[in-house]
């Protein structure tokens, strides 16, 4: 069995060493009798400390809301909601954690999170985040593609070119979720045409083709060996020059996600067989390997370790 590298950070917080700190610090509560027993510090503090630190940085505070919902027990966001009744980062944390749970517990703990997502969207109602959750608990319930696509725009009004929207309508629209491959493709192509230079929406094509890969394997097995043929046509070359020329070789900040898009990116590239554009991309991953989509590939952290360190010598491009 392979053992796991020690040379790769694979995390749900990706490269947000205050999120994984964070994390760290309310996993032990897991163990204690009481959650939070033999302290005097409200058990949700840590949280309610990162999030008020992210301010409106909404792309950051989707990201970390959303990895402290699927990975603190539900406790937690329950006892801060019950605390501070008022608090919008509490009503917004308790919002995610309901959708993640509401699906597998029955319709009336589904209209439950539905009406915790809409509280949350009146308590803070600048913020995307409540939005978002709406669409996947809607997603999770299957609700059809036009009637989650208002809820979206709710989310893009507030914060335009928002990163998660558009991966999250990209999931809805995919057939793996609600919609077809046209219309997958099509929204990708139409949302990467208009984003503005640097934003990681140029890279939403590369996603959809990846998302197709993921479509393809999951009908036939094999296909996880033969998708080459989906990234060397006209169409595939020109979608990763969409993100390399409008996203990736810009001078834009690090948004909360890029890890994972570069890790999109490098499978991409290595997928089309581009080494001397894969290595730059692979030099900025460094250590922080995500689980997908290299799980679409056989062995997928042997996988990742290849190709990083034969490019590691690479010429610089």
């Amino acid at each position: 069995m392979l053992r796991r590298r020690p040379s790769l950070l694979i995390r749900p917080a990706l490269d947000d060493d205050l999120l994984h700190a964070t994390l760290a610090e309310l996993r032990p509560a897991r163990q204690l009798h009481g959650l939070g027993a033999g302290t005097t510090r409200p058990v949700w503090e840590p949280a309610a400390r990162l999030l008020r630190g992210t301010g409106r940085d909404w792309d950051r505070r989707a990201h970390r809301v959303s990895v402290l919902a699927g990975q603190l027990p539900a406790v937690v966001s329950q006892r801060w909601s019950a605390d501070r009744p008022g608090d919008g980062d509490a009503l917004v944390l308790r919002a995610c954690v309901e959708t993640i749970r509401a699906p597998a517990e029955g319709h009336a703990a589904v209209r439950a999170a539905e009406r915790t997502c809409l509280r949350a969207a009146d308590t803070c109602p600048g913020d995307p985040t409540p939005w978002l959750a709406l669409l996947s608990l809607m997603h999770s319930c299957a609700v059809p593609v036009q009637d989650a696509v208002p809820v979206w725009r709710e989310a893009v009004r507030r914060a335009p070119w928002h990163r998660t929207a558009y991966h999250r309508l990209l999931g809805y629209l995919s057939p793996r979720g609600h919609g077809t491959l046209p219309e997958m493709m099509e929204f990708a192509w139409q949302a990467a045409a208009r984003a503005p230079h640097g934003s990681p929406v140029a890279l939403l094509p590369v996603a959809a083709r990846v998302e197709l890969t993921a479509h393809r394997r999951a009908a036939s097995p094999l296909d996880a060996l033969g998708t080459n043929v989906d990234w060397s046509g006209p169409r595939a070359v020109q979608e990763i020059d969409m993100a390399l020329t409008g996203w990736f070789r810009t001078a834009a900040p690090a948004h909360a996600e890029a890890v994972a898009d570069l890790n999109v990116l490098a499978f991409a590239l290595t997928r089309a067989h581009r080494p001397d554009e894969a290595a730059p991309v692979f030099r900025r991953i460094g250590r922080h390997m995500t689980r997908h989509p290299w799980d679409l590939l056989p062995d997928p952290e042997r996988t990742f370790v290849y190709w990083r360190n034969s490019l590691a010598g690479h010429r610089r491009g």
